[in-house]
């Protein structure tokens, strides 16, 4: 079965058409891209990126998933959970049509209500994007605390959890390809440029010299921003980074110390466990 164009499938085992207990279909509906996970238990058998599109129908989104599941893993696979984290509202609803209509279960929303474990100690914590209270619950139970989540995504964000276990804050900044893309759009000249790390910070054409400073210009805000948390805050034993480029930044951040790429579908899976 040929691929469907704009979808990024890895391969991993196919699992057949055996039904399994606990299966899980996690969704993280960013505003680029809604990552699709399935867990038999508490491993992940695979990961989709689709493109956030407002404009691709229900029965899109149903066929798109249900060809890909049924090339995956088989079509007689029955999940019995799925939970949605999104930072989308006009989303959330089409995605969970889609997975009452196609898997015949009722998706858990994160939102509030939902056991998550997590003291939220900011002024309104009902207002906290459900993506960072997931990374927030994820990088607690899978490393520990005190610890800091920076998510490279459309923004990337950085998140506090202290010693006690607690979500304290953090600090919202424009992500990288965003900050590129309004820089090439208010120039007449500047062209669009690969998000590379260039071989020096001193740029010998256009588009070196607009690497450096997109680039390693933004590494340096991030381990400016780190700095700054931690004489605020205190220092953090775990660094963790996480989103679409944040192996980039994880290389070459001086105070990153892990790149945990499924560290928001993780944190999905054991939101679901709580509240199962």
């Amino acid at each position: 079965m040929a691929r469907i164009p704009g979808i990024i499938v890895p391969v991993w085992a196919k699992l057949g058409s055996k039904k399994r207990e606990q299966m899980l279909l996690a969704f993280d509906i960013g505003n680029t891209n809604i990552v699709v996970g399935c867990f038999d238990k508490d491993k992940l058998l695979f990961e989709w990126r689709l493109k956030t599109d407002l404009e691709r129908t229900v029965d899109e989104y149903s066929a798109i998933l249900s060809s890909l599941l049924a090339q995956d893993i088989g079509r007689d696979v029955v999940f019995d959970s799925a939970i949605i984290s999104s930072v989308v509202p006009p989303m959330t609803s089409d995605i969970v049509r889609v997975v009452k209509s196609t898997f015949k279960v009722s998706p858990l929303i994160v939102g509030p209500g939902v056991k998550t474990g997590l003291q939220i100690k900011t002024v309104d914590p009902s207002v906290v994007g459900a993506d960072r209270v997931v990374n927030a619950v994820a990088v607690r139970a899978l490393y520990g605390t005190p610890a800091l989540v920076i998510d490279f995504g459309t923004a990337t964000s950085f998140d506090v959890v202290s010693e006690s276990g607690s979500y304290e804050g953090g600090v919202i900044a424009p992500g990288v390809k965003i900050s590129i893309d309004a820089l090439v759009e208010r120039t007449a000249k500047l062209p669009r440029i690969e998000i590379a790390w260039p071989d020096s910070v001193l740029g010998k054409t256009t588009v070196r010299a607009m690497q450096s400073g997109s680039v390693i210009g933004y590494a340096c805000m991030v381990d400016g921003l780190v700095a700054e948390l931690e004489r605020e805050v205190g220092k953090f034993k775990f660094i963790v980074a996480t989103g679409g480029i944040g192996k980039l930044f994880s290389e070459h951040c001086k105070l990153i110390q892990h790149f945990e790429p499924n560290l928001t579908l993780q944190g999905l899976r054991i939101l679901a466990e709580i509240n199962r």
